[in-house]
């Protein structure tokens, strides 16, 4: 017998050998329909894993992102094995799941294009109604590569030969046979709902040298009701695509000429960014941070002290080579050494920490083609970068005041969704970080002491920590549903070793501070996209680059038109004129398309009585209105929306 004990504590006896299915049924036939996979001591297993020792058990269902990792990957094998049928000779690359959904690289005799999506949909469906249960094999490493070389699969024999003998596992489900680790559901009968959603070119082992390979992107239901849904939010999620709402409000631009990768920021894009960028330098004054700026560039070797060269190396810009022989210099991967550098520039006493240095930074790194998507995912970015140098003593608090940064941020721009991830070293996998391991687990220790003081909604993530440190990572709900990254908070031991900064005590003696990472945006870049994105392109009245504009009823108005846009401009009213020589609905129409809060129309009463009609986007016609009462209308609007934001902070 074999003791179990589940997350409550309690502990239940079972014969040795019995599976996580069977212990599920014991308790209820209903959680054990419901389970799609298992932790055991830690690790996530198959329900009809045979349990061997005394263990820890827990069920993981859909609503669990485990239970829907394991979920998706078995959806992406049923696409494999309906390829194998569809497609005779194809082979196989790798098929994981993602964050939303699953893929599978293929490398297929037959082109496979959008146009053959329904088919293959309709041979899933097909084969999922077998039930096919997911049966796990350990397989010899000679065994393995004998397998898939035979079959002809050298994609899975190089991924087996980077593979240990005694690691390698095997999952069959019908006719297809894959090189997995798992975990997977018990049988394909429990994906009721498929849906294949694009088809997109991939490298293989994302390495541009190697042959390109066919990505087919998925995703997958236990009802359908659910795809209805996704299908819904999808349709939801094209109409807020920021790319497409950045060229309609015309806010940022990518030209092929300047290079993939690097966006151009339009006028309104610029005044919607410095205005994101005064909101936060205001909040910093208020928290005692002074502004630095840094080059963009700096010599190798600051990079090759701090770590990032060996870290970020591949990842970054080719060097770059002065007449001097002796000189070379890399586009700038990261702040913090530059910040490192600003610190040690003078002697520091105890009592000047903590120091807290911000800076708008723009930094490079070499993406590649394929993974560039408009400003989510760029090659070059600003972070709203600021590093804390801190005693032992400072540590928590100062960490506490970032998180309260970060929420303040949060709350004003209605994120009010999110979830903190502690992202920790692997502890499996060492080797990719720097550091003692004493003062890993010191950085560790922090994070979590200071989320639980905060009272956070958090999960632990391993190996997601920067290759310096743990990081509290920001995990955002738009407002449908989708999941993003904003903001991180990272505790650092390990630079202020690299580049020897100290301060002297009040023991007259030098001693090392401890250094807090912290980008609440994240990037300016990114956090714009996601904001369009949640929003729709409808930003707060104190954000919107445009807050206002003036629509004259024909040409004959335009003056009166310009005179009104002068005289909001001069009380900081961000106003505009529309004088095309169009009909006044096809301008509101445009308008409102636009997002612009306000429409101030004008035609002959108004040019005679100097007044404005007054049209407020989403709410229709507010009537008419003086100069001067609009103007105390709306200005009081923006000082209500910002005094609610300092409330939310008090």
């Amino acid at each position: 017998m074999i003791k179990i004990t589940f997350p409550d504590g309690s502990v239940k006896e079972c014969a040795k050998g019995t599976t996580a299915y069977q212990i599920a049924e014991s308790i209820s036939p209903r959680l054990a329909a419901d389970s799609l996979a298992a932790s055991v001591n830690g690790a996530t297993v198959d329900m009809t894993r045979a349990i061997e020792e005394d263990a820890a058990i827990k069920f993981y269902k859909w609503d669990d992102e485990e239970g829907k990792h394991a979920f998706w990957h078995t959806s992406s094998h049923l696409l494999a094995e309906a390829l194998t049928e569809l497609y005779p000779g194809i082979k196989f690359g790798i098929g994981p799941a993602i964050e939303n959904g699953f893929y599978y690289d293929v490398d297929s005799p037959t082109p496979i294009t959008e146009a053959d999506l329904a088919k293959i949909e309709s041979k899933m469906t097909e084969l999922a109604r077998n039930k096919e249960q997911l049966v796990r094999t350990e397989v010899a490493k000679c065994d393995a590569l004998k397998t898939f070389a035979d079959k002809g699969e050298e994609y899975k024999v190089e991924l087996i030969n980077d593979l240990e003998d005694g690691t390698i596992s095997f999952y069959t489900n019908g006719s297809f046979t894959d090189l997995c680790r798992g975990p997977h559901i018990p049988n394909t009968g429990y994906i009721k709902a498929i849906k294949l959603t694009s088809v997109a070119g991939a490298y293989w082992r994302g390495n541009e040298h190697n042959k390109m390979l066919t990505r087919i992107y998925g995703i997958s239901f236990p009802k359908k009701s659910m795809l209805d849904e996704y299908v819904a939010m999808m349709e939801e999620a094209k109409k807020r695509d920021h790319r497409k709402l950045g060229k309609e409000l015309e806010l940022f631009h990518f030209s092929q000429r300047v290079g993939q990768g690097l966006p151009l920021w339009l006028p309104k894009g610029a005044a919607l960014r410095d205005r994101l960028e005064q909101f936060l330098r205001g909040v910093q004054k208020d928290y005692g941070y002074q502004q630095v700026i840094t080059p963009h560039i700096g010599n190798k070797e600051l990079y090759v002290t701090s770590g990032h060269y060996a870290k970020y190396g591949k990842d970054s810009f080719q060097p770059i080579h002065t007449p001097d022989e002796n000189e070379e210099f890399l586009l700038k991967p990261m702040n913090c050494p530059h910040h490192c550098e600003i610190y040690k520039y003078k002697p520091r006493s105890y009592k000047d920490l903590p120091v807290r240095l911000a800076e708008f930074g723009t930094v490079y790194r070499y993406e590649q083609s394929g993974e560039l998507h408009g400003l989510t995912r760029v090659r070059g970015f600003t972070q709203d970068d600021a590093h804390m140098f801190v005693r032992p003593d400072q540590l928590l608090e100062e960490f506490e005041k970032v998180i309260d940064i970060v929420l303040y941020i949060f709350r004003t721009l209605k994120f009010d969704n999110y979830t903190a991830q502690i992202s920790l070293r692997d502890p499996n996998n060492k080797e990719k970080y720097i550091g003692t391991d004493e003062n890993w687990e010191k950085a560790e220790s922090a994070i979590i002491e200071a989320s639980k003081a905060k009272g956070l909604n958090t999960v632990v993530e391993y190996g997601e920590a920067a290759f310096y440190g743990p990081k509290l990572d920001f995990m955002v709900k738009d407002a449908i549903g989708r999941k993003w990254q904003l903001g991180t908070i990272q505790v650092d031991y390990n630079l202020p070793e690299r580049f020897d900064l100290t301060y002297k005590g009040a023991d007259d003696k030098l001693h090392r501070p401890i250094m807090i990472h912290r980008a609440p945006f994240g990037s300016m870049e990114r956090f714009v996209a996601v904001l369009l994105e949640h929003t729709g392109g409808k930003f707060p009245l104190w954000l919107s680059p445009d807050q206002v504009v003036v629509l004259p009823i024909s040409e004959k108005f335009n003056d009166y038109a310009q005179e009104v846009s002068e005289y909001l401009n001069r009380f900081d009213v961000r106003t505009q004129v529309d004088d095309r020589n169009e009909k006044i609905g096809r301008k509101i129409r445009d308008n409102e398309l636009k997002r612009i809060p306000y429409l101030l129309i004008v035609g002959e009463k108004e040019t005679a009585e100097r007044l404005v009609s007054v049209r407020a986007q989403g709410e229709g016609d507010k009537g008419q209105m003086t100069l001067d009462g609009f103007r105390d209308y709306i200005t009081s609007l923006v000082r209500d929306e910002i005094e609610a934001n300092k409330m939310k902070n008090e």
